[in-house]
């Protein structure tokens, strides 16, 4: 029954989410949050994690949970749940492609919709940003104390950034990104 609960939680994130994985978290914490699947520390911890390693978020934040939950089966059976309605609205797009892409409803519905995960992006970043940077804020809790750390690992990352793309006039690389990250989390934490 635990694998079948899994399936079918994460099947309706992914029957319900437009977006792509960014535009999940909202709905996987509220989820795994609402179900005591995870508490918000871990969860907020797992993002980074699913952030810095392949694949898209979504589908890792799929396989954790269900991990946590039921083991190597519960991982599977949440990351198939996850999945399958994208793979099932593909291959019917597939089949109808030419008429559906100029369908005026579906324009207009997409156009609609584009706000809305936009909104939903920018909430699961501040709600990590907070969490991350306001420990203990958490549960309505009133935060105990802004962590210096984490908010220098932030700074420095931006001003990096900033700097990389006024003097290279180009984008910071993620993969730089999240190098010069892990540096700086050595640095400060590790030493």
């Amino acid at each position: 029954m635990k694998l079948l609960g899994l399936f079918a939680v994460f099947f309706k994130i992914g029957l319900f989410t437009f977006g792509g994985g960014y535009a999940m978290l909202p709905l996987i914490q509220q989820e795994a949050l609402s179900r005591g699947w995870l508490d918000a520390e871990s969860l907020y911890r797992f993002i980074g994690v699913c952030e810095s390693t392949p694949g898209p978020i979504a589908v890792n934040m799929a396989t954790f949970v269900g991990s946590t939950r039921a083991g190597l089966a519960g991982a599977a059976c949440a990351t198939l749940g996850v999945v399958l309605p994208a793979m099932i609205v593909m291959l019917l797009i597939a089949a109808v492609l030419k008429g559906f892409r100029q369908n005026p409803w579906v324009r207009a519905s997409m156009s609609g919709i584009r706000p809305v995960v936009a909104g939903m992006i920018l909430a699961v970043g501040l709600w990590t940003a907070t969490r991350c940077l306001l420990p203990g804020l958490e549960d309505g809790g009133v935060p105990l104390s802004p962590d210096v750390r984490q908010i220098a690992i932030a700074a420095a990352l931006g001003g990096a950034t900033l700097l990389w793309r006024k003097v290279l006039k180009r984008d910071f690389s993620p993969i730089l990104l999240i190098l010069f990250s892990a540096a700086c989390g050595v640095a400060v934490y590790g030493l």
